[in-house]
């Protein structure tokens, strides 16, 4: 197993319910909307192995598009300021998830959105 496994992924933009629409029909996904915030929907993907789920919303006001993958990690904080280190911008800080845990966004060096996220202890 991965030290840092990636855990979920995203794919937002302006439209969310557009986006979940598309893939619901272009690969089957059912959606189950997330309770805990804004317009998100939560998907397994089908797979019984060697798969994530993830979810598909909207982006805030003025975000631009965007598809990334969330990695676990054991120390939020080291890893932004490794990151950062590294070449690295923090795009969000680390941002509790009642009940689940906590996640951030980071760009690498290319400006890719990667995101992190750490579970509840």
């Amino acid at each position: 197993m991965a030290k840092n496994p990636v855990v979920h992924f995203e794919i937002a933009g302006a439209n969310g319910p557009a986006l979940r629409d598309f893939y619901s029909k272009l690969f089957g996904w059912q959606f189950q909307l997330w309770e805990g915030g804004p317009d998100y929907g939560m998907v397994q993907a089908g797979a019984e192995r060697n798969a994530i789920g993830g979810g598909v919303g909207s982006t805030p006001p003025n975000m631009k598009p965007y598809v990334t993958f969330y990695i676990e990690v054991a120390d939020m904080q080291a890893s932004l300021d490794q990151a950062t280190k590294l070449g690295g911008k923090v795009v969000q800080p680390p941002m509790p998830i009642p009940g689940i845990g906590t996640s951030a966004l980071f760009s690498d060096p290319e400006g890719n959105l990667i995101g992190l996220y750490k579970g509840l202890e």
